[in-house]
């Protein structure tokens, strides 16, 4: 253990970083990891030059989520994953640290002084899909980010100004719908994995979230598209009808205050599992 290397991950770390993930045949794409890489804290860990570990802290607001807290399986049981995480929690300061578990991963953060307080389901499969909406969302632009950072914000009760930024890049589509002449709710699309990914999804209710994503599933008949949602949003029933179906489900931590939504919104689908 005394050859091993810590340090903050570059963006030169990044291919070695997604061989780890790779290796788990977790479907994220080296652009996943150059995003967090550019948003977050990024930790990694090395024997002699091989990458052999990963942590992430990207804070938001009062609020800092951990995720992709990797060790190379043959370094398993030597206490890395525990050092990654202290790096990470060193990083987060007077921040409040959440992060969404695996099953594995629950028992350590818990250790670690982590209370769970809701699941996320990852939902995925080959899209049905669906008519589209009677009534279609507004297709949004560059003018819409202001208000759609201001949505974000109230259904997560983080501060998602360089998270949201980095989404604005990777989007193929986003769409609204719009109340009173304001934007109240959004949904949007972006590459991810072997397909695409939804997410985020804000809404006030899920009449509106699902009159989004069936827009947006209406011309991908038989693509690959995942989507991670709050287990008992009410989207699970429909989802399920239209070839998204659940696949696992991770548990949402805090070792603090909960983060509140506010402004009669909520998140229906999130980024990803490791930022919220």
């Amino acid at each position: 253990m005394s050859t091993y290397q810590y340090r903050p991950m570059t963006a030169a770390d990044v291919p070695a970083a997604h061989a780890l993930s790779v290796a788990l045949k977790w479907p994220h794409r080296a652009q996943d990891w150059a995003m967090l890489q550019r948003v977050a804290d990024g930790f990694v860990v090395l024997d002699q030059d091989r990458v052999i570990g990963s942590a992430f802290a990207c804070h938001q607001g009062p609020w800092s989520t951990i995720g992709l807290v990797i060790v190379s399986d043959e370094y398993q049981g030597h206490g890395i994953g525990r050092r990654l995480m202290d790096l990470a929690l060193d990083s987060v300061g007077p921040r409040t640290a959440l992060l969404n578990a695996t099953l594995a991963g629950a028992p350590l953060y818990r250790k670690m002084g982590f209370v769970e307080f809701g699941q996320i389901q990852q939902r995925q499969g080959t899209v049905i899909a669906p008519p589209a909406p009677p009534q279609a969302g507004r297709v949004l632009n560059a003018a819409d980010q202001p208000r759609l950072l201001a949505l974000a914000n109230a259904a997560t009760g983080l501060d998602r100004g360089a998270v949201m930024s980095a989404v604005f890049e990777d989007i193929e589509q986003a769409v609204g719908i719009d109340i009173g002449g304001e934007l109240q709710a959004f949904a949007a699309i972006r590459p991810f994995g072997r397909g695409r990914c939804i997410g985020p999804v804000v809404a006030q209710n899920v009449e509106q979230a699902q009159q989004l994503i069936a827009q947006l599933l209406a011309p991908l008949a038989d693509a690959f598209v995942r989507i991670d949602i709050p287990v008992g949003c009410g989207l699970e029933p429909w989802l399920d009808s239209v070839g998204l179906n659940g696949v696992d489900t991770v548990a949402c931590m805090s070792r603090g205050e909960i983060p509140q939504a506010s402004a009669g919104v909520q998140t229906f689908a999130l980024v990803t599992q490791a930022i919220g």
